[in-house]
Order: structure tokens, then C-alpha cells, then sequence
């Protein structure tokens, strides 16, 4: 799948949008605060268990796009279950967005649209650590 996933705390975080929409910037942002890079830009998703699992393609391990930098290094974090995905294709529009759900091979997940915030990469953060509250 063309997307970039990284992990907080054994939780996956798929992101997905079209090229030039901030996948790896955004996936750099939560390494900077502690997450650990599954994959960049290329994604393979499995179906085990009724859990969508997230891998990185072989060649592509341990690097990541930095738009103006060049590849960069990061230690490898092999695999993590999908807890969240954040659509930077769509922005979200509204202060306080109701839960929305997306679903990948037949499995429903938590769904956070792209938002043009500083503190974007952080709520996704917390997001994972802990939970969203309804």
C-alpha cells in the first residue's frame, strides 16, 4: 500500500494520502517525539488474527524521505498492528470531528483526517498512547 506507518507503544499508525501530501514528514515528526518507523511510502499490510499487521518491504527498511535533506536512517521497528489511520488526503474541517471509521481488507479502524495545526503530529501522539474520548 502506498502509505508510511510508524509505532507508539506496540499501536500502528497507517498514513495514507497521495504523493506530496506529507506522509514522511509526518512520520519524521512522531519519530522526532519518540515513535519507531515501520515504513516509508510503501506499506505491506497483512491480514492476521482479525488485526490488519503493518511490515516494511525488505529494500526499504530503516529509511525514510526528507524533502530537501535526502534519505535518512532510522532503526527499523519490524512490525506493529493498526490501531489508527490519518487520511492526508482530506482535511478535517471541524473543531471537534466526530469518530470516523475506515475500513481495510474487512477490518473497521479509527480514522483521523489531515489537519493544518502545529500540533497535529502530537494529538496523533497522544492519540495512540492513550484514547480518543467520545
Amino acid at each position: 500500500m502506498h502509505a508510511s506507518c510508524v509505532a507508539v507503544n506496540g499501536h500502528g499508525v497507517l498514513i495514507i494520502g497521495a504523493s506530496g501530501t506529507g506522509k514522511s514528514a509526518l512520520a519524521l515528526q512522531l519519530i522526532a517525539y519518540g515513535a519507531a518507523l515501520i515504513s516509508d511510502d510503501q506499506t505491506q499490510i497483512t491480514l492476521q488474527h482479525q488485526q490488519l499487521i503493518a511490515t516494511c518491504p525488505p529494500q526499504l527498511s530503516g529509511m525514510i524521505e526528507a524533502r530537501g535533506v535526502g534519505l535518512l536512517h532510522s532503526p527499523p521497528h519490524p512490525s506493529a498492528p493498526i490501531s489508527l489511520v490519518v487520511d492526508l488526503d482530506q482535511t478535517e474541517t471541524h473543531r471537534l470531528p466526530p469518530k470516523r471509521i475506515t475500513t481495510l481488507l474487512g477490518v473497521s479502524l479509527p480514522l483521523v483526517l489531515g489537519a493544518e495545526s502545529n500540533h497535529f503530529p502530537a494529538s496523533v501522539l497522544c492519540y495512540l498512547k492513550g484514547a480518543r474520548l467520545e
